[in-house]
């Protein structure tokens, strides 16, 4: 993830990580709510891989930790 924005796909990596943990939800469990495979859940966490989910998936992600997108977004 070479990019100017590395920073802050790994912030949102860790916040989606922390809401879903928060919730005691397992990647696989928010995985089947969100509509998308375990292993792209995984990836979509993974802090220090490439992968960077759409728009439209963070969105998805947000609906279904029940949480707003500017709490994905928080950083501090």
């Amino acid at each position: 993830m070479k990019n100017v924005h590395s920073e802050v796909y790994k912030n949102l990596k860790f916040n989606i990580s922390y809401a879903r943990k928060t919730q005691g939800l397992s990647q696989i469990k928010l995985a089947e709510k969100v509509g998308i495979s375990g292993s792209y859940m995984s990836r979509i966490e993974a802090p220090n891989g490439d992968t960077v989910p759409s728009l439209a998936v963070i969105f998805d992600i947000a609906n279904a930790l029940d949480v707003s997108i500017d709490k994905l977004f928080d950083f501090d």
